[in-house]
């Protein structure tokens, strides 16, 4: 998945806690077999070559997290979008100073994008693309979806505490070792070893989309390694959003929606939906919070 995950549990037996997180070790290894872009016997390898073709029969989790991507996209009007793969080419975000790409290229890759091209069938657990060289990506939710799939594993077998770090997103349950709520840190954009603020985690998850690791420089604004789906270039206005819910998928794939629509229109789907919270960082460095989100500020 190309991020680093770390798992810590809370146990009294330390041979029964190296259990659980070798299962969360496996389980995270066996999801990247199934849905990496980068391994030609994956799913998601399988779809990209065949789809447009012909149907492509998928597993059951694989079919269902495809419905519930394309469900997500419609919540956030297209800006969550899985179909995004062929704009990335367009672009290196190596935090150095890039010409964009012409509007004619974006244009080209555009026709190979939109969510709604994807055909399923849910008799038959079929798949089927409706547009030529269209590529899917899990980038967005693969993370999400996995932490969610180790909390699940962990909880069935009785687990009460623990928590899974996915490169900094975290989902946590229970209480911490000393017995106390799972807390993150909000980092500052410009400072990321510089924590902003504090939340705390019961039994919920934290996504975080930022571009303080990879932006670009065009004649010297700022652009963020994520793109409008929409118009196919960089987002500008926003530098880190951080996305605070019940399930990590979720969290993951509406910190890249948020970050796409800016802040005004994030902070109004986020205040619209159940036990979901959002900090966004504009890139003046002004916090914006969505309603009633419980946090610490760091003095």
């Amino acid at each position: 998945m190309g991020s680093n995950f770390e798992f810590g549990v809370v146990n009294t037996s330390e041979s029964e806690a190296h259990k659980f997180i070798d299962l969360g070790i496996a389980e995270v290894q066996r999801l990247e077999d199934l849905l990496t872009e980068f391994n030609e016997a994956s799913v998601t390898c399988q779809l990209n070559r065949d789809a447009y073709a012909s149907e492509v029969v998928v597993p059951e989790e694989v079919f269902e997290l495809l419905e519930r991507s394309i469900q997500l996209s419609k919540l956030t009007q297209g800006y969550f979008d899985i179909t995004v793969g062929p704009l990335k080419k367009l672009y290196q975000f190596k935090n150095k100073t890039f010409t964009l790409p012409k509007k004619t290229e974006v244009k080209n890759q555009l026709k190979k994008v939109g969510y709604q091209y994807i055909s399923l069938r849910s008799d038959s657990q079929a798949v089927r693309f409706r547009r030529k060289e269209m590529k899917l990506s899990f980038a967005a939710v693969g993370k999400g979806y996995a932490a969610d799939a180790v909390k699940k594993k962990w909880q069935e077998l009785g687990l009460q505490s623990g928590y899974i770090n996915a490169s900094g997103d975290l989902t946590a349950f229970g209480c911490n070792h000393h017995n106390e709520p799972w807390r993150i840190a909000i980092s500052d954009p410009d400072i990321p070893a510089n924590s902003l603020l504090h939340i705390p985690l019961d039994n919920s998850s934290i996504a975080t989309s930022g571009d303080y690791e990879q932006h670009l420089i065009h004649e010297g604004k700022r652009y963020s390694h994520n793109l409008n789906p929409k118009t196919g270039f960089p987002v500008q206005g926003i530098k880190s959003v951080s996305v605070c819910s019940p399930s990590a998928e979720l969290s993951d794939a509406l910190a890249t929606a948020v970050h796409a629509m800016g802040v005004d229109n994030g902070l109004s789907l986020i205040n619209q939906l159940p036990k979901t919270h959002v900090v966004i960082i504009d890139t003046n460095n002004q916090i914006h919070f969505s309603k009633d989100l419980a946090y610490e500020a760091v003095s």
